[in-house]
């Protein structure tokens, strides 16, 4: 069978975290290249989604792999959708990202990853264990309406890749990266303000970028050209986790809030006893309202404030948030009541 797991979750109308259990030896050996099965369906942005796994791959190219994608079934206007697929280990409960998309769906279409991993990997590598394969589905949507955002996006992209007409240098520690003034400008009310503004120097070809990793910067550059993050397949749970709060930093020093708001979405979907405490004063020090809701849902939950107070992150709240500190032993306190 093929069963959605009961934490599957919706921050916003647009975005959605869900995640797939796939359970039983028969889905795992033999069933077929090109038979798929279809998750129970979630939604977001006004369209039903579900996501469909092929254990004997899409083909008989892909035969070696499973195949994964991401089903609209809403009979609606197209949608432009960012989506990232990830794995949880059977032992550690991490995910780990496989790859972010990002792809403009029509009614009863499908993207994906035809060769998601291999079949041989499942096992070796601690993702498939008795029978059980879980995958999760982090999205978000963005409507559009008839005009195909696509190759805007494509065409963008490019320049970012091919280097074309680049007027401007960032220097981030000891590496460089090149890009276009102009659309630096038009992603980031920030970046314009340094490159048009009326205090700026508008013949410098060359901009020094304190206080920021290379990789972070880079992914920033990233997001300003093709509207999306790349894949981080390199990156265990923990490690994504830490990136995807470098990554809203930066998109805050920036002025890029779309960027923002799916750093948001990824560290909601992150929360652990261990790092909501952190993630918390993160939230509230950059004025991310859903990312502060939603830690402050988790340790409501359970009645975790014992334990978050254990954590490493606790006593850097209650110096950056000793009312919100405050608050949450008042509702705990409260709870154990009831």
């Amino acid at each position: 069978m093929c069963c959605w797991a009961a934490d599957a979750q919706r921050w916003a109308d647009t975005r959605s975290h869900a995640r797939a259990e796939v359970v039983g030896g028969v889905l795992h050996r033999g069933f077929g290249v090109g038979n798929f099965v279809r998750s129970a369906p979630f939604a977001a942005g006004g369209h039903q989604w579900y996501i469909r796994y092929y254990p004997d791959g899409y083909t008989q190219d892909t035969m070696d792999y499973v195949s994964v994608f991401l089903e609209i079934m809403s009979k609606s206007n197209e949608a432009s959708v960012h989506f990232n697929f990830r794995q949880v280990h059977q032992d550690t409960g991490r995910s780990v990202s496989v790859s972010s998309l990002h792809k403009v769906f029509n009614e009863n279409t499908y993207w994906g990853l035809p060769k998601f991993r291999k079949k041989s990997d499942l096992v070796a590598q601690g993702y498939l264990k008795d029978d059980c394969l879980e995958i999760e589905c982090d999205l978000t949507v963005i409507k559009v309406g008839e005009i195909d955002v696509t190759p805007l996006l494509q065409n963008v992209g490019d320049l970012l890749e091919s280097k074309v007409g680049v007027d401007v240098t960032f220097k981030v520690k000891e590496e460089a990266f090149h890009a276009h003034r102009i659309v630096l400008a038009a992603r980031s009310p920030v970046l314009k303000a340094e490159l048009y503004g009326p205090l700026s120097d508008k013949g410098k070809r060359s901009i020094v970028v304190e206080d920021m990793a290379p990789r972070v910067f880079n992914t920033l550059l990233h997001f300003v050209y093709k509207d999306c993050l790349p894949a981080m397949d390199d990156l265990d749970g923990s490690e994504y986790e830490e990136m995807g709060k470098h990554l809203l930093v930066a998109a805050d020093r920036y002025g890029m809030e779309r960027m923002k708001l799916v750093c948001e979405s990824i560290l909601c979907n992150r929360l652990s006893v261990e790092t909501v405490a952190a993630t918390l004063v993160l939230a509230d020090q950059h004025h991310c309202a859903k990312l502060k809701d939603a830690c402050i849902r988790f340790i409501d939950s359970s009645n975790r404030m014992d334990d978050v107070a254990a954590s490493q992150g606790y006593e850097s709240l209650k110096r950056a948030c000793p009312v919100l500190t405050a608050e949450l032993w008042e509702k705990s306190a409260k709870s154990r009541k009831l």
